[in-house]
């Protein structure tokens, strides 16, 4: 994971620390508004991961946080106190308790857009086993980026909302007979794979195609889980839908993340 902020005004970029169950946090960028979505790393560990894509935390212009299981708020008090960030989050995610004193504090509303500068976000409802779960639709100019993890099943609102992005990040979790004859106890077996858990790699194929793929130019595989899903399931899955050509495809790993993606 390496590079700089791409240049040009009004290019939407986006770029990922890392995704999967130990910590999950993705920057989106015009050029001139930085957003983090979540941050599930140490306070250390995601000033590191920021350097080597080319930003300072106080480069930031605003925090969005989905919810608040660990592994995507776990360091959004510490990064938000050193350094002066605002944080967006929904009251059902503040209510958790989980980020201690927030100095500058905004309410994320469901369905409510909003703008970050030249940013506009839409927080979009998911289910998932969260208080107050959202993900983002967010928009620069004529181009628009689909950030949909920790989802337990796609929702009709949810293939309505994230139809006709130009880039998304697409849950990858689980491949299903993996989860199946893995060492997960079965409670929790359950909780990934039901309705308000986790996608698997053929869900996220079967949501895929339902969005539409004719302005997709960037489809990133993301949250695979260590234990029950390998990059080239993942990729199985999702490139018959492509007629077998990969060339739109990434995956953003938990260890190197995944470098600048531009849509043009």
């Amino acid at each position: 994971m390496s590079g700089k902020v791409p240049e040009g005004r009004g290019r939407l970029s986006f770029a990922s620390l890392g995704s999967g169950s130990k910590g999950n946090a993705t920057l989106v960028s015009d050029g001139e508004t930085h957003l983090l979505v979540d941050c599930g790393f140490t306070l250390r560990e995601a000033e590191r991961r920021l350097a080597g894509l080319g930003l300072h935390p106080r480069q930031l212009d605003a925090l969005l946080v989905t919810h608040e299981h660990g592994d995507h708020g776990r360091g959004v008090g510490p990064l938000a106190r050193r350094h002066g960030l605002p944080v967006y989050l929904t009251p059902g995610t503040w209510l958790s308790g989980r980020f201690g004193e927030l100095p500058l504090r905004h309410w994320i509303t469901p369905q409510a857009r909003f703008a970050v500068k030249g940013l506009t976000i839409d927080p979009v409802t998911v289910p998932h086993d969260a208080r107050e779960p959202v993900q983002f639709r967010i928009t620069a100019g004529k181009r628009c980026l689909g950030l949909l993890t920790d989802l337990g099943h796609p929702s009709a609102h949810v293939i309505e909302v994230f139809a006709g992005c130009d880039g998304l990040v697409l849950e990858c979790n689980h491949d299903s007979r993996m989860l199946a004859e893995g060492p997960y106890p079965a409670s929790l077996k359950r909780r990934v794979g039901g309705d308000w858990g986790h996608l698997a790699n053929g869900q996220a194929a079967w949501l895929l195609a339902r969005l539409g793929l004719d302005r997709l130019q960037r489809i990133v595989c993301s949250h695979l889980s260590d234990h029950n899903n390998r990059p080239e399931l993942a990729l199985e899955a999702l490139v018959p839908l492509l007629d077998g050509d990969a060339s739109r495809l990434k995956v953003a790993t938990q260890d190197a993340g995944l470098g600048w993606q531009t849509l043009d």
